[in-house]
């Protein structure tokens, strides 16, 4: 099982929102077809057919909670898949 498939079992299961990795949030993101941009400590995701953005910045390493749970809406509500 890969960490990307893991990470995405963690996050839509909601098992503890506060302990996501950014990187490995990020990467998930990425995974899932979102192009991500820089802005400063921003990172910014948007994926072609979604019009919501994900905005994501790291605290000590770890993604923060609303963030989690905002990806994990939008994985829900647009059934993302994760891509080859």
């Amino acid at each position: 099982m890969s960490q990307a498939w893991k990470l995405l079992q963690h996050v839509v299961t909601k098992r503890g929102d506060a302990n996501v990795p950014f990187a490995g949030l990020c990467r998930l993101l990425r995974s899932l077809g979102f192009e991500e941009r820089i802005r400063g400590d921003h990172h910014i995701f948007a994926i072609t057919g979604i019009i919501e953005i994900v905005n994501l910045q790291s605290i000590g390493g770890k993604a923060k909670p609303y963030q989690v749970k905002q990806v994990r809406d939008l994985i829900l509500r647009y059934s993302l898949m994760l891509r080859d």
